[in-house]
């Protein structure tokens, strides 16, 4: 039989008529007519060419190891995902997903582009002794904040406090029914009711709860909520809550708890486990009936009934997150001895759907009674298929798995093992002088710093696509952290700093140290500022000859100005002298190219006057003191610059810049609104400055209070401080730069930033000033006076240099005389803070922190001066306010 032709096989083989499908059939179709009679393809060349692609196809595909789930709906969902399941155990799967928890080993042995649906440390709220134990040490910390479980005792460790409380119950004549659970049961089993505490056997490892009797009832029955929330990553902490669930109902009316109704288990407990044997209970595709019903329906219901749905969802999720934080840095800190050498914000290998059991009261409040791991995704009814599914097809879609992430991990984990073996080796210190070394050791610390604000940038980088790749894939999930609501992230954030130093106290500082980096408020533009300074600092030990400062803005009023307080802050044999020549032809412009740091534009400029460069070494500090002979035969003897050239040349004359082509003239329209945006421009550039002028004049009778001191008291306390500088200056180095840490460093800086942001918003009469260019500059004078662990504020002491202002030698943003005013005196109020906190804290040694104090209403038409509150550091921060209108200033 003849071999079949091209032709053949394509009239043979039904092809969709797309209009691809069109034009290669018309393509090969004339490639066989051309060679009809010539060549002819056989069949077994055609089916290992479309094998190889279908096993390409194959390959490409990721793979899911569901070998440790007996759950049919995982297989569905993984399979609608996508994603080819293996066949075995195989531990180089993409998705590896398990019932039971997995042991500390395999996850650290796990690749970057692989997910397991465990983290390790979870346990320390999944069971049940672990949850009451966490929640009773941050209910003594923050009593207030950790007030939604029942109370709770640990047997047998605590039996003798159990039994002192029920002696005291008898004394007041009242009787309360408890609830035994065993500590790492689940599912129901071996849960009882006793209404006498006595008869609680003594020796098993059980947990004793204060059994809730006064529930929300739904149709005359008790019920719990099972809500399903999702964390993405420890390290940040990444938290999702799925908008539905599942209402699990008992199946007998309720009744308060009795001698005689109080083994009536399907009365008192809702779990499904425990219920469905009850032949009350119902199943009914309807989620609106049955004995398991659906989150949606209750808040329907809910809502139909006048009750605040909103909030108690709020309150819901308020409960979530307190319950994740007392459990992250004990997941931090497991995770992190698993996955050792990984990065703060890279991908996490760890994903977890964890079920919360909540229980509503009489009143509509919120309970926590228990967190499973791994919550049951049985589908034993219509509407555990359509929940569950819809959760777990979600939480995949999320978790972003890519067949690409393979290929990366594999050039990534290359290029590491190139670098270190590659690496440059730390050579031997061979008589090395000791200036020598310390700045070796300096260069050190900044590189250390610098390279830790490039992993920082990589981090907010990367958490900003996440952040965007989750918006379009959350499916039916709602991300609770982070959170956009500024006060309860704060909230959040203080109580994640009160768990790592109740948990981790004295142990792991690293990790406290990340955390409180990655949940701060640091913006992109500022971490690049950070790095900029970083290599000015590395630039300044390099090349210590050339003097520091900002760079040439441009022709701007104020350069004269500047020029001449930086050459005035310099020792006199340290300021170039120019001869009279010299000055006439250059100007301030020459002068400031002769102080330009080695980075500015001016100062390739005049390396390319010069000459090719030549490499600079470092040289003693004899170099500073050269005759003024010598710099004036320098100055006269370099070449002039192109700037230099041009003023020689036009003399006084203004430099024509050429803004467009020199042939086309403006057309009237154009001409119109240009005319008409110069002027709009105009007014609002006068009207920033008039703001910006009264901004200057608050910030100048703005005054830092001393507790229980009158104004000229405390002016008395810091010309003191001032004038005997030489005693108090290693004490208030030690107590700013090592005995506070970032957090108390930084609040005794939002002592002033919180007074000037309300200040601000009274001048601008703005609500919100994050988007005001004043206040974005203020936040970047803040931001490095906290640089460093708080050296950026010490430096502004030293009267040699004035770091702070650096930040601004790269911007491009044009800063005015007003703006570098207002800036001044920010930092000069900021060093009134520490020196008032500082002799606070002299003052009130072993002392408690003072209240916050209130601002005083004046009766008639006179009003206070000023506003005032203390931060609890010692130190209060006050404000001019407006008559007849007291402001209550904010606490930190």
């Amino acid at each position: 039989m003849p071999a079949a032709t091209t032709s053949d096989i394509i009239r043979s083989t039904p092809v969709p008529q797309t209009t691809a499908s069109l034009h290669s059939m018309a393509s090969i179709q004339t490639v066989d007519a051309s060679q009809a009679g010539h060549a002819h393809f056989d069949d077994s060349v055609l089916q290992k060419s479309q094998l190889s692609k279908k096993s390409h196809k194959r390959k490409s595909r990721a793979t899911a190891n569901l070998y440790a789930t007996r759950y049919e709906v995982v297989h569905a969902v993984v399979e609608q995902a996508g994603m080819q399941v293996s066949k075995e155990d195989d531990p180089k799967c993409y998705l590896i997903w398990s019932d039971s928890f997995v042991q500390n080993e395999r996850i650290a042995e796990l690749k970057s582009y692989q997910r397991l649906n465990h983290f390790p440390g979870m346990g320390e709220i999944c069971r049940k002794d672990c949850l009451a134990r966490n929640i009773s040490k941050m209910n003594r910390k923050r009593p207030e904040e950790y007030n939604f479980t029942p109370r709770t005792w640990i047997f047998p460790a605590e039996y003798s406090t159990f039994q002192t409380y029920t002696k005291e119950l008898r004394k007041r004549k009242k009787q309360k029914t408890f609830i035994v659970k065993p500590a790492n049961g689940a599912m129901g089993n071996g849960i009882s009711l006793y209404r006498n505490g006595e008869k609680i056997p003594q020796n098993e490892h059980i947990i004793v709860q204060e059994y809730m009797d006064k529930p929300f009832l739904l149709d005359g029955y008790k019920f719990d909520l099972r809500v399903y929330v999702l964390v993405t990553s420890c390290d940040p902490l990444r938290v999702f809550l799925y908008q539905d669930g599942l209402v699990r109902m008992g199946t007998e009316k309720y009744h308060a708890p009795t001698d005689g109704n109080i083994d009536e288990l399907c009365m008192h407990l809702t779990n499904y486990s425990v219920n469905k044997r009850n032949e009350n209970f119902q199943k009914d595709e309807d989620v609106s009936k049955g004995s398991k019903r659906s989150i949606r329906y209750l808040n329907n219901f809910l809502s139909k009934n006048g009750y605040d749905v909103p909030n108690l969802w709020f309150n819901i999720q308020n409960l979530i997150m307190k319950t994740l934080i007392v459990a992250e840095p004990h997941v931090l800190h497991a995770y992190r001895m698993c996955r050792a050498g990984s990065h703060a914000g890279n991908e996490s290998v760890c994903f977890e759907v964890l079920g919360f059991d909540i229980f509503l009261d009489k009143k509509l409040k919120p309970w926590v009674f228990e967190v499973n791991r791994s919550p049951s995704f049985g589908t034993d009814e219509k509407i555990d298929y359509d929940i569950k599914s819809g959760l777990l097809g979600d939480a995949i879609k999320l978790m972003n798995i890519r067949v690409s992430d393979k290929r990366k991990s594999i050039s990534a984990e290359r290029a590491e093992a190139e670098r270190r073996l590659l690496g440059p080796t730390k050579r031997p210190e061979h008589h090395s002088s000791k200036e020598d070394r310390g700045d070796r050791h300096r260069k050190i610390a900044i590189d250390k710093r610098k390279e830790e604000l490039k992993q920082y940038l990589n981090m907010i980088r990367l958490d900003r696509k996440r952040e965007e790749y989750e918006n379009r894939h959350m499916g039916g999930f709602r991300r609770i952290f982070p959170t956009e609501n500024k006060s309860q992230q704060a909230q959040w954030t203080q109580l994640l700093d009160d768990a790592f130093q109740l948990f981790l106290s004295g142990r792991a500082p690293a990790l406290q140290k990340d955390m409180t980096r990655a949940y701060s408020q640091y913006k992109e533009a500022e971490i690049l500022d950070m790095i900029e300074q970083c290599e000015e600092d590395s630039v300044s030990l390099m090349a210590p000859l050339v003097p520091r400062g900002p760079k040439q803005f441009g022709k701007r009023p104020y350069l004269e100005e500047l020029v001449k307080q930086r050459l005035s802050s310099m020792p006199t044999a340290d300021v170039p002298q120019p001869s009279g020549e010299d000055t006439e032809d250059t100007g301030d412009e020459a002068m400031w190219e002769k102080n330009s740091p080695p980075t500015s534009p001016s100062f390739r400029r005049r390396q390319l006057s010069n000459g090719p460069p030549q490499r600079s070494r470092p040289t003693s500090s004899f170099a500073h003191r050269l005759s003024s002979e010598t710099r004036e035969h320098r100055s006269t003897s370099r070449p002039l610059s192109s700037n230099q050239l041009g003023k020689q040349s036009t003399g006084s004359q203004p430099v024509v810049q050429r803004t467009r082509s020199l042939t086309r003239p403006l057309s009237a329209t154009k001409r119109i609104i240009a005319n008409h945006n110069k002027e709009t421009t105009n007014v609002k550039s006068e009207r920033e400055e008039q703001l910006t002028k009264r901004t200057l004049t608050a910030l100048t009778d703005m005054r830092i209070k001393f507790p229980g001191k009158t104004d000229e008291e405390a002016d008395t306390v810091l010309d003191a401080i001032e004038s005997n500088w030489k005693y108090h200056k290693p004490r208030i180095a030690s107590y700013w730069l090592v005995k506070l840490d970032s957090i108390k460093r930084r609040k005794v800086i939002d002592i002033v930033r919180m007074n000037i942001r309300a200040l601000l918003q009274r001048v601008w009469h703005l609500n919100d000033v994050d988007n005001l260019a004043l206040y974005r500059i203020f936040c970047r004078v803040f931001n490095r006076l906290l640089w460093s662990h708080g050296q950026g504020l010490w430096n502004c002491f030293s009267t040699s240099q004035c770091s702070w202002e650096t930040i601004f030698s790269k911007s491009t943003d044009v800063i005015s005389p007003l703006e570098m005013s207002c800036c001044r005196r920010i930092v000069q109020l900021c060093r009134q803070c520490l020196l008032i906190v500082y002799q606070f804290a002299a003052e009130t040694k072993n002392a408690v922190a003072p209240e916050p104090v209130k601002t005083r209403t004046y009766p008639g038409n006179e009003a206070p001066k000023y506003t005032t509150w203390n931060n609890g550091n010692g130190a209060i921060a006050q404000r001019p306010v407006r008559p007849g209108h007291p402001l209550q200033a904010p606490q930190p």
